[in-house]
């Protein structure tokens, strides 16, 4: 396949005469005849000094930085001199508080300069690092071919990783595994299709969308949120029979977590983990509701709406990008309940809801947790626990599906209607009793109005963005804690003990 220059890339993605070049002369580093006639032809037959070029721009008048691998200079190998350009560029971003997109498009270390350019990896990742530590988008868009040290350093670090369509990405060049091996590499594994069936990266796009789409995703990792939305209305709860709830949540057309984001937010921006294998159960998407930026995590009713351990780690890539960008977190829980299988059990099931609870629980950022429908067993806890929980009218959230209690009383399963009235998972009780905020009503069902239910779903995520945007991370911290503390304790017991 053709390549995409370093050039090409930057005029794709930047508004027209904004590049301003950060490159200076390389340093000199020590080369052998053989080497200095080398990089003396990739000069002359590229136009470049080096592997790569940096600079800054505009993108849709936003600044940024950008770092592009220049393949047709030394297969964009980076060496001492390349390396250090890529870091000073880093720095600079990172002083200069600009978002960066990285596009590499390289066989990987410089064979020339040997291990000292093997380590040069080392410093380029902890640029990116501190970068990213420093709380700014760092965007990557992997050329083909992307291969070693390169795609296992600063191409595998970004907050959101693309690549172009057909691209060669892998670790290891099938060139090398053939010759070390005896053998061609697997077909079809390498490719940038393949890795984002395997969530590896975000997205397969062609350059000529990539400006849209890092357009989309700036205005959700770097403009200021929007003005306060209006407020939600006042409703009337109607009293619904917790069974009644129960079986409207299971209704095949309720909209989810994604016709929530499709006709209730905008900038959206899917990432990994959105449609293949057990992961899919889980969305991870970035948008704006109303305004208001938000990472957004999601329980699709995929698989059945099953969540085992790959879903959840999913999840706590959520969190941490939320954290990562100092963005608030939105959750959406509509699960039928936990994986139970011999292959969860021995993925860490049961390690991953407590470490998704435990995270999310403490999480520095602001958190709201939607419970949309089904809200079954520890992957629903999993994504309860946040600053404030909306439910819908329908949603509901029990240790298990009433069925499964039913069997554990009453050894059968037609009790469920009676336990789970008793057991008080409907979103009135849930209200009732400080675990849920707000309950959004459904007339009478949201699979009867899905578009009407959205928007009233979104205008109160977006209220609740809002009025937690403002308040000190320690403050809300504390507070969310003591929320958790005193659920199901008499509020005298609770207010009257001391801290051990």
């Amino acid at each position: 396949m053709s390549r995409i220059g370093a050039e090409e890339l930057r005029e794709a993605v930047l508004d027209a005469g904004s590049f301003v070049s950060w490159d200076v002369e390389p340093p000199a580093v020590p080369v052998g005849t053989a080497y200095a006639a080398e990089l003396s032809a990739a000069r002359e037959a590229t136009g470049h000094d080096e592997a790569v070029i940096t600079g800054a721009g505009r993108l849709g008048g936003r600044p940024v930085a950008v770092i592009a691998s220049d393949f047709d200079f030394l297969a964009g190998s980076i060496g001492v001199a390349a390396a250090e350009r890529i870091t000073a560029a880093i720095r600079r971003a990172t002083a200069q508080r600009l978002p960066l997109l990285a596009s590499p498009s390289s066989g990987g270390t410089r064979m020339q300069e040997g291990t000292v350019a093997f380590l040069q990896m080392v410093k380029i990742a902890a640029a990116v690092e501190l970068h990213k530590r420093a709380h700014l988008p760092y965007l990557v868009y992997l050329r083909h071919p992307t291969t070693g040290g390169v795609f296992a350093s600063w191409g595998s670090l970004g907050h959101i990783t693309l690549a172009e369509p057909g691209a060669l990405i892998g670790f290891l060049g099938p060139r090398v595994y053939e010759q070390l091996y005896g053998a061609p590499f697997p077909p079809g594994v390498q490719t940038a299709e393949n890795l984002q069936a395997h969530g590896v990266i975000d997205g397969v796009i062609p350059v000529k969308w990539l400006r849209r789409t890092c357009e989309r995703a700036l205005r959700v990792l770097a403009d200021e949120p929007g003005p306060a939305p209006e407020a939600p209305p006042a409703e009337v709860i109607p009293d619904v029979a917790a069974w009644d709830s129960v079986c409207a949540s299971r209704r095949p057309d309720r909209p989810g977590v994604g016709f929530l984001l499709r006709h209730g937010a905008t900038e959206r921006v899917l990432l990994s983990g959105t449609g293949h294998g057990e992961a899919a159960t889980t969305l991870l998407a970035l948008a704006r509701f109303r305004g208001q930026p938000a990472v957004v995590l999601g329980q699709q009713r995929r698989v059945g709406g099953i969540v085992g351990p790959a879903a959840l780690r999913e999840a706590r890539r959520g969190m941490a990008l939320a954290a990562g960008l100092r963005l608030p977190l939105v959750l959406v829980i509509d699960t039928a309940g936990p994986a139970l299988s011999a292959e969860a059990e021995q993925d860490g099931l049961a390690g991953q809801i407590a470490a998704c609870l435990a995270e999310l629980v403490t999480l520095e950022v602001p958190t709201v947790s939607v419970l949309l429908g089904q809200g079954s067993g520890g992957p629903a806890l999993a994504m309860v626990p946040a600053d404030r929980v909306l439910a819908a009218l329908h949603g509901w959230l029990a240790p298990l599906p009433p069925e499964g209690a039913s069997a554990i009383v009453f050894r059968d399963t037609d009790h469920a209607p009676e336990l789970s009235a008793a057991q008080g998972i409907r979103s009135a009780d849930l209200l009732a009793n400080g675990i849920v905020d707000v309950i959004v009503g459904e007339h009478p069902d949201a699979a009867e109005e899905p578009i009407d239910f959205t928007k009233r779903m979104s205008t109160a995520i977006a209220a609740a963005l809002h009025a937690l945007r403002d308040i000190p991370d320690e403050q809300r911290l504390a507070a969310r804690l003591e929320r958790y503390r005193r659920i199901g304790l008499p509020e005298t017991d609770v207010s009257q003990r001391k801290y051990e």
